[in-house]
């Protein structure tokens, strides 16, 4: 089968990310309009985006065996189309109910794109590049959200469009991302491994694999950091209209602050990943920054303070410590089990998601501070970094049991 082209694989790839980032923040800068054009309440608000990452989450594992069995590419490209349409169907929604369905049928349809891009890229791009070509894939979710905040800010409050607009625009471009994926890549998967399916025994192995030490304490640190980041993400904008007196047309620009800020960050410490054998000590650094970022942004007065805030966790924060994660997972799991692994990984990430959109906006109402959310979110990563001091390092039994079982596989599919 012909190889991927990895820098062709790294742009169409990135450029997916960047559309399913864009989908996600575009709703973010117009919840203040869809507020008082609906009546709803803070916690209504925060249900727009848990429903998406309900559907978005739990389409992770079926997603990532489904495109170990059927084809990876199949199942990344006609799930892309899917958040496309639903995309699009977002602005035609006539009110509230039916807004929450068409969200849930995009995230759906996104849910299928982690797992069998991973899956694919770290097949196609060798070992020794694998945490700098996850960061340069990574930063297609920089660009998404700064392109989601900046274009539905312009097009809603300086253009004085319809918030529905955004939906529009970018539910079509969309499609056009799926089509062009779907043209220049090709899915390198070794699918020799199917004329002979593994022993119940190696089955049952390659589970354990999944849930090993490592593996677990992997999920648990992704969901803790994605629960500061969703809940930033969802809310920024809001916060700093609300909180912090920002013109509505402003908060788009400087919610980007965080995805710029992520690109050189993430590039810098994904090639420092491939330089060191023990990454552990460098994801530890990572989160215990995000968290110390997450506490000082609501807690400084200081305009520039909470500026340099949102920057410094832009640097070293979630975007940046994806990458070192996704080549800790790949050195722990065997590599025709990669859409898999990632899929579950995926899933403990997006888990926090559901939940952080919804408990952010049911504090902020029962307290009226929404910056109660930055504080929870300090908490919940402090607690994920604490617990991953008890990984293992990638040369311990448990690695070493991970290229067993894959020279074992090996020795089964011939």
């Amino acid at each position: 089968m012909k190889k991927n082209h990895p820098i062709l694989l790294i742009i169409l790839f990135s450029l997916g990310w960047a559309f399913m980032y864009a989908d996600r923040n575009i709703l973010s800068p117009v919840m203040g309009t869809i507020q008082s054009e609906w009546g709803l309440s803070k916690s209504e608000l925060g249900l727009m985006s848990t429903v998406f990452f309900i559907t978005y989450a739990f389409m992770q594992i079926p997603a990532g065996f489904l495109a170990d069995r059927f084809g990876r590419l199949k199942i990344l490209v006609s799930g892309y189309v899917l958040f496309g349409i639903g995309t699009f169907l977002s602005g035609l929604a006539p009110g509230f109910l039916v807004f929450l369905l068409v969200r849930a049928l995009t995230g759906l349809g996104e849910g299928t794109y982690y797992g069998p891009q991973y899956g694919i890229s770290s097949n196609s791009i060798p070992k020794k590049y694998r945490g700098i070509s996850s960061a340069m894939i990574n930063s297609g979710m920089a660009l998404g959200i700064s392109l989601g905040f900046i274009a539905s800010s312009y097009f809603t409050f300086t253009l004085k469009k319809d918030w529905q607009f955004s939906f529009y625009l970018f539910g079509i471009l969309t499609v056009f991302v799926a089509a062009l994926i779907g043209i220049f890549i090709k899915d390198t998967k070794n699918h020799t491994t199917h004329l002979q399916e593994p022993s119940n025994f190696h089955e049952i192995q390659n589970i354990r694999v999944l849930f090993s030490r490592n593996h677990i304490l992997t999920y648990i640190l992704i969901f803790c950091s994605l629960y500061g980041f969703f809940s930033m993400m969802t809310w920024l904008p809001y916060y700093l209209q609300t909180a912090r007196g920002i013109d509505a047309s402003k908060t788009g620009i400087i919610a980007s602050l965080v995805p710029w800020a992520s690109i050189p960050g993430a590039i810098f410490f994904g090639h420092l990943s491939d330089q060191v054998k023990n990454k552990k000590p460098l994801i530890l650094v990572l989160a215990l920054c995000g968290a110390i970022c997450q506490f000082m942004i609501p807690y400084v007065h200081s305009y520039f303070l909470m500026l340099a805030g949102l920057v410094i966790y832009g640097l070293i924060g979630k975007l940046a410590l994806d990458p070192v994660l996704i080549s800790f997972v790949a050195d722990n799991t065997p590599a025709h089990m990669y859409a898999r692994a990632y899929g579950i990984f995926n899933f403990a990430g997006m888990l926090s998601s559901i939940f952080a959109p919804y408990i952010t906006g049911y504090f902020a109402e029962l307290t009226g501070k929404i910056e109660i959310g930055f504080y929870i979110s300090g908490i919940l990563l402090l607690a994920g970094s604490f617990l991953f001091l008890l990984a293992q390092t990638k040369y311990s039994m448990s690695a070493m049991r991970v290229k067993n079982i894959e020279l074992d596989y090996t020795d089964i599919s011939k």
